[in-house]
């Protein structure tokens, strides 16, 4: 594999200081470093925001989307690019020499996968999927539920988890959600244990959870797979949204499912994402269909067909083989980054940013914005979710915010971010009116967000998402209070 060369050192803190609205900025720096001074051992981050970023800074783009989607570094692109060159590749379902050259890349790739997130290779296997989604899917689909069994999931989680309790409804299962806090967006953990205590057992029972909430960026404990486990539960941890600026350890925790999506980990390949399977765990599924790839034999005549074992058995069709290396490269680039180091990062600017959101006043004193979610640092990752008010105290509708980044070219997300739990429990929307809505005769079978906005009578329907990475800076952030202050009436 290739090597990653490190990008020379440079004062670019110092560059930025000198180029931006000077003696200013320089004191709102000096008072963010006081604050948080761990930020100091991360600058060599900011040597890597001009060397692999640089279209940035260029462009002056304000990316603040990381939640959504990482970016790329041009070293990424370049060593993948060197792999590529460096000999023939082909289809891995052959045996030629082509096929083989690609078929050890990718078993290298899954080395380094379970390397990289301390898995067991006795216990834990990759499987190969074109993201975080379809590694939720292909458990959904071949889980072995039963009407004995449990499908268990919180509010906050991604739509492509919530998507699971069709297959359990399916089967005649109990599918169970347990409520947030709207004060925290965080779980009572009593009410968990009691929902760990009604396990169905011998019948399998499936609990499903983000390790980091896509909506709140709420960090939930990951002591709950133990203690699920011990109750007789499988633990499908959802990983996606925590993985690119957290380490995950699978030697201390040990979930049967893991999914991931290495766009959201490193930007480069999308297209590309892997279920991180225990094998005791594999071994309960069946898989409803058969897909090239998938089986040893297959015959029309005999209406026969026999899966592979382990991991083939679940990777349909031909393998994205020539993106898969760029996972390693990817890997790799973190690695040589340090995440606990981007941890620490994205921790300070996080505090930081929050300090100011919350200090954000109109003329009459109210506050400008309102967080959904802790509002420090505990337990949570760089994701902030907020609506703006007016001086009245209503909600500003999330879409003029989105128009107006725009204008200012600044990435952000607005909406309830696939998590609609999360941002039913946020935006205060009831059960009661939600049953309604969706019970009127012109809604059972054509829907919109805008027949939504309708329905719940003029309550907000999404918020305003902020999320910082690796290529994250300070004048990002500054840049960010900034726009925030013109919603000001001040």
């Amino acid at each position: 594999m290739v090597s990653l060369k490190q990008a020379p050192f440079s004062e670019i803190v110092q560059m930025q200081i000198a180029t931006t609205a000077g003696s200013d900025f320089k004191r709102r720096y000096d008072e963010f470093l006081r604050t948080y001074p761990t930020y100091r051992s991360t600058l060599h981050l900011d040597d890597l925001r001009a060397s692999d970023y640089g279209q940035l800074d260029v462009s002056g783009h304000t990316y603040l989307d990381y939640t959504a989607a990482n970016l790329y570094a041009d070293r990424q692109l370049q060593a993948h690019l060197e792999v590529l060159r460096g000999q023939v590749f082909g289809n891995p379902h052959s045996s030629n020499p082509a096929a083989v050259h690609i078929a050890h890349l990718v078993d290298d790739t899954r080395r380094s996968i379970l390397e990289f997130f301390n898995a067991s290779a006795d216990d834990y296997t990759i499987i190969f999927t074109a993201n975080a989604s379809v590694a939720l899917k292909l458990v959904g689909e071949s889980y072995p539920f039963t009407s004995q069994s449990r499908y268990l999931l919180t509010f906050d989680n991604h739509n492509s988890v919530n998507g699971i309790r069709e297959f359990a409804r399916a089967k005649n299962a109990t599918v169970d959600y347990v409520a947030l806090d709207p004060s925290n967006m965080r779980i009572d953990d009593s009410i968990l244990r009691r929902h760990f205590e009604s396990a169905t057992r011998p019948a399998e029972n499936l609990f499903a959870f983000p390790a980091q909430s896509n909506f709140s960026g709420v960090q939930h404990p990951l002591e709950w797979i133990g203690e699920a486990q011990a109750h007789g539960w499988d633990v499908f941890l959802d990983a996606a949204a925590h993985v690119a600026t957290n380490r995950l350890d699978l030697s201390v925790h040990r979930p049967e499912f893991v999914c991931v999506s290495f766009y959201k980990m490193f930007g480069y390949p999308t297209g590309v994402g892997c279920l991180l399977a225990r094998k005791s765990a594999l071994a309960k599924l069946r898989r409803p269909w058969f897909a090239g790839g998938t089986i040893t034999v297959a015959s029309v005549q005999a209406d026969r067909h026999y899966f592979a074992s382990d991991a083939a058995a679940f990777e349909d069709g031909t393998l994205n083989y020539l993106e898969i290396p760029a996972i390693q490269v990817g890997l790799q680039y973190l690695e040589s980054l340090g995440i606990d180091a981007i941890h620490e990062r994205v921790k300070c600017l996080t505090g930081w940013l929050l300090d100011k959101l919350i200090g954000l006043r109109h003329r009459n004193g109210r506050p400008l914005i309102q967080i959904y979610g802790p509002k420090d640092l505990r337990l949570r990752g760089g994701t902030i979710a907020f609506n703006f008010s007016d001086p009245n105290g209503r909600a500003i509708d999330h879409r003029v915010v989105d128009a107006r980044a725009l204008q200012a070219n600044i990435s952000i997300r607005t909406g309830c971010f696939c998590n609609p739990g999360g941002g039913e429990i946020a935006l205060g929307l009831t059960a009661d009116e939600l049953r309604r809505c969706f019970s009127q005769p012109e809604h059972s079978e054509h829907f919109t967000v805008e027949d939504f906005r309708h329905c719940v009578d003029g309550k907000s329907t999404g918020a305003v998402r902020v999320s910082l990475g690796l290529a994250s800076n300070f004048a990002d952030v500054e840049r960010f209070v900034e726009f925030a202050e013109s919603f000001s009436s001040a």
